[in-house]
């Protein structure tokens, strides 16, 4: 838990950068498994070679769903932090592809902090996702966040129902 004047003092800084992660084709092929979208520029390597990628590619919303593991790595977490929730992205823009094998990490800068209510924060994020050895990111987007803690007074987030 990271005290309340600490993470409002980090508004408009970065916050850190996420460890690498390898996305490497069985990642892709399961990815496409379960959501269905088996394009061969992203499950068949014969056929993706004769591409202008030269190989198969991670889905953009593969590349985009890492970030919800990504911000592990350096969330700002309130003191009494019952659970933070997606409210969705703004400005999303897939930039780069990620070829299989390639490493990438986020970049995460704390935009704004807004009081919704009693114990409800939104957080807004601007993400930024690197590709190892490149110097254009592969996706940038401002990530919504509501963050819920317990109420002022309360003992625990049950007894505040």
């Amino acid at each position: 838990m990271t005290e309340w004047s600490e993470i409002q003092s980090k508004v408009g800084t970065e916050i850190g950068v996420s460890d690498w992660i390898l996305v490497d084709q069985a990642m892709i092929d399961q990815f496409a498994d379960v959501t269905k979208d088996r394009q061969y520029i992203h499950v068949d390597q014969d056929a993706a070679r004769e591409t202008p990628f030269g190989g198969t590619i991670a889905h953009g919303f593969l590349t985009l769903s890492l970030l919800t593991h990504m911000i592990e790595d350096v969330a700002l977490f309130p003191p009494k932090m019952v659970a933070a929730i997606n409210q969705g992205m703004d400005r999303v823009r897939f930039l780069s592809p990620v070829h299989s094998g390639e490493e990438v990490r986020g970049c995460f800068v704390l935009d704004d902090i807004e009081d919704k209510r009693s114990g409800r924060w939104k957080f807004v994020y601007r993400v930024r996702v690197e590709i190892k050895g490149t110097a254009r990111p592969a996706l940038t987007a401002r990530w919504l966040s509501l963050v819920v803690t317990e109420p002022e007074g309360s003992t625990s987030f049950g007894a505040a129902r």
